[in-house]
């Protein structure tokens, strides 16, 4: 399992984790599409948000490794926002390969990729 140097490991002031310290001795735990209701808390909302600009600052528009990435925090973007970068794609391996789908992520997360940011 690749290990993202330097991408932050959780949400700050938070127990909302971004990183794996290892990997699952019973399975990797797979990638699903969470759906966003509009009744998420504000937290919820703020740390998606921190997540997918941590996720630009480290990768941008190229092509990325699952590896030590949070499959709980990945799936709340997984399917719109990020989007599998091969084929065909194994939601249950850490070497799958993902990339950000820039296009629905600046309209999903706006101040992310703002100027000002």
């Amino acid at each position: 399992m690749l290990k993202h140097r330097g991408f932050p490991s959780r949400f700050p002031g938070t127990d909302f984790q971004f990183t794996i310290r290892r990997a699952n001795p019973k399975g990797v735990t797979p990638l699903i599409r969470r759906e966003r209701y509009r009744d998420r808390k504000a937290v919820d909302r703020r740390v998606d948000a921190a997540f997918m600009e941590a996720l630009w600052i480290h990768f941008g528009d190229q092509p990325f490794e699952r590896g030590n990435l949070d499959a709980g925090r990945l799936s709340w973007l997984f399917g719109r926002e990020v989007v599998p970068a091969e084929e065909p794609f194994d939601p249950a391996s850490y070497e799958a390969l993902l990339v950000i789908d820039v296009a629905v992520a600046q309209s999903s997360y706006p101040d992310v990729f703002s100027e000002e940011h």
